[in-house]
């Protein structure tokens, strides 16, 4: 009867661990990641949540070789010959096109996205162990990290050509590429050259979270203003999108931010106010920190309000929305000629932002309404 009792405790403890936790509510100390026996530098370190380990969306599965795609919410992760589907919020996921359930959803903390360690790996394929003496969680890979061949069954034909590659490229960057700015919130910027982008197709991720929905696109460039402080760090910026021809672009650039600036820059003393009547062209003047860069976005909008400005900026032509950028003088004085195509008795919305060159802080936007005689 003893040994009977103490052969049920061991399987009970097996089966516990296979599909239990990583660590225990009361774990102490960081995890460490192994993959084949290599440590692996993750930022931001993985976390544990009921139970479960979770890493940063990118840290482990591409060291894997699977490659991840997030979009909206939907986390894709693909290799080895698996493909993995989870959702931000949702126990909900898909392996290999069937549905299965996790036990704890990913979820995103500050600018990072977090999914469940144990649950992706193994549905790549890999072999996973936890070792609770020293808080190690050990992935192990058949044949190293290289995926096997698929069976002839599961080949996949590559289509006849791949998407036209746009001419856009990316320019005049804030935070400018490899900068360190000390504020924790600095305004995201970029224009487009060698093209226009068609901005209903542009998408723009911090540090792999899809940012689009709070991000001002246009035909010529994009500003994004983060909601909450950043990490102290480097972060990675992606804008892609489809331009006026139907090609496709993919830029990149990253940055480092610090700690938040003591001076918050700001715009003042902006003519015209909002609702006058204005010629066109038109000028725009100010004031804000000397040498601010100071951007400015009009776009038509048949709302005439502040609630209009997504139908003016994002929705406009090429004709009827300019997105340009001045530098403020010593004083910190700017001003500058606004010339859009539209017909007399058009409102357009202005939105002008103003960033500090040595702080990286950035004034809250001004919004202004105006309209054309």
């Amino acid at each position: 009867m003893h040994s009977s009792t103490a052969l049920r405790a061991s399987l009970l403890a097996t089966a516990a661990i296979l599909l239990g936790s990583f660590a225990p509510a009361g774990a102490a100390g960081p995890i460490t990641v192994t993959l084949n026996g290599t440590p692996l530098s993750l930022t931001p370190a993985p976390t544990e949540r009921a139970g479960r380990v979770f890493v940063p969306l990118r840290g482990v599965f591409e060291n894997m070789g699977a490659t991840v795609v997030y979009d909206s919410g939907t986390i894709n992760a693909t290799g080895r010959g698996h493909t993995v589907s989870l959702h931000i919020g949702s126990q909900q996921a898909t392996v290999d096109g069937q549905p299965q359930t996790v036990d704890v959803a990913p979820f995103i903390i500050g600018a990072s996205t977090y999914v469940p360690l144990r649950f992706v790996s193994q549905a790549l394929g890999a072999f996973v162990n936890y070792d609770g003496t020293n808080d190690v969680v050990a992935i192990s890979m058949p044949n190293g990290n290289t995926a096997p061949p698929p069976p002839p069954s599961q080949v996949i034909t590559p289509p006849p050509s791949r998407p036209r590659d746009s001419r856009i490229e990316l320019a005049n960057a804030i935070p400018a590429p490899g900068s360190t700015v000390t504020s924790r919130m600095p305004t995201i910027e970029v224009s487009f050259t060698g093209g226009y982008a068609d901005p209903n197709s542009i998408r723009v991720s911090l540090d792999g979270a899809d940012v689009t929905p709070d991000a001002t696109r246009s035909p010529r460039g994009v500003t994004y203003a983060p909601r909450s402080p950043l990490q102290p760090g480097p972060h990675a910026v992606r804008v892609a999108g489809v331009d006026e021809t139907g090609a496709r672009f993919d830029r990149r650039w990253s940055f480092v931010s610090g700690s938040e600036a003591a001076l918050v820059t700001r715009i003042g003393d902006v003519s015209p106010g909002d609702g006058a009547q204005v010629g066109n062209p038109f000028v725009v003047s100010g004031r804000t920190v000397p040498g601010a860069r100071v951007s400015v976005h009009a776009g038509v909008s048949d709302a005439g309000t502040v609630g209009g400005l997504i139908g003016a900026i994002l929705g406009s032509s090429q004709g009827d929305s300019v997105a340009f950028s001045v530098r403020a003088d010593s004083d910190g004085r700017f001003a500058s000629q606004v010339s859009i195509g539209a017909p007399p008795g058009s409102r357009v919305v202005l939105v002008l932002t103003a960033t500090d060159p040595r702080t990286g802080a950035t004034s809250p936007p001004v919004r202004e309404t105006v309209r054309l005689r």
